[in-house]
């Protein structure tokens, strides 16, 4: 089985890989790019809806410790780059169904792309991420490694989706089937946004970062080893509260605070239809 494969192969000692080391390596590898391992996967018996595959990021760790620097520069080209031998730019055809317009984007081995996902340059996928059918990454945006994106979505200019490769079981930052992350949004630290979900312009999300859904009344927060999560359908701005003690009241000061605003209806499906003649 490659999961046993790649946890022994992680306890190796990396001065002690051969040629059979990198043979298993390769394997899994394509695995990732079939999309048929993933640094995590759907579990309905998982509280959160989702379990972490550490093996998958054991894998992807020992690609670093495996390869070594090489020249990547493109012959004729003043710009130089030099990567991991074992993580070259992702090999892409015509025959994959999958767009990339043309201005300087960079996607790494190691990542699965559905069918008819969409790239405008510039932008950059990392190793272990898994885009869905149908999504569009914008201009600038990042797809960090082993974050999990849905189908569906759209990842507008210049929204960041954080990585996580280590610890090995934390789970990445998830982006699940028909969200809409909005221009300058940041999603980081195992964040999960559920399916029809929309995140405003400038709407930050981290661990630390409490959400409050003023439908419901209710305030939502990371707790222990369980993620913060956004509702399905809940609809995120940018908000702020304010400081309750100390220089910060004193001074009127106020903290970011995203805000649930409501949840998606007609018209906040109106509002993003657009995005289907983009595709």
């Amino acid at each position: 089985m490659l999961a046993s494969r790649i946890d022994a192969l992680f306890n190796k000692a990396p001065e002690t890989y051969d040629g059979p080391d990198l043979d298993t390596f390769q394997e899994f590898k394509k695995a990732l790019n079939a999309g048929e391992a993933r640094a995590a996967e759907p579990d309905p018996n998982s509280p959160v809806g989702w379990k972490v595959n550490a093996w998958v990021k054991r894998g992807i760790l020992i690609g670093f410790r495996m390869g070594h620097s090489v020249d990547m520069s493109e012959e004729g080209s003043r710009l130089s780059f030099f990567d991991k031998s074992t993580y070259p730019p992702k090999t892409v055809t015509l025959q994959d169904s999958v767009r990339i317009v043309p201005g300087g984007s960079s996607i790494r081995d190691g990542v699965f792309l559905g069918k008819s996902v969409t790239c405008m340059p510039p932008m950059y996928i990392n190793v272990g991420a898994y885009v869905g059918d149908g999504t569009m990454v914008d201009s600038h945006a990042l797809v960090g490694s082993c974050a999990q994106i849905g189908k569906s979505c759209h990842l507008s200019a210049a929204a960041q989706i954080g990585g996580v490769l280590e610890p090995v079981g934390a789970l990445p930052v998830i982006i699940e089937d028909n969200v809409l992350v909005g221009g300058n949004c940041g999603v980081y630290e195992g964040t999960i946004v559920k399916t029809r979900a929309v995140l405003g312009a400038g709407v930050v999300l981290t661990r630390s970062t409490p959400v409050y859904d003023v439908v419901n009344g209710t305030v939502l927060k990371a707790d222990g080893d369980q993620p913060l999560v956004i509702p399905e359908g809940a609809v995120v701005v940018p908000g702020s509260r304010p400081m309750q003690r100390g220089k910060g009241q004193e001074w009127g000061l106020a903290l970011y605070a995203p805000v649930i605003v409501k949840y998606r209806d007609e018209k906040t499906d109106a509002s993003v239809q657009l995005e289907e003649f983009l595709r």
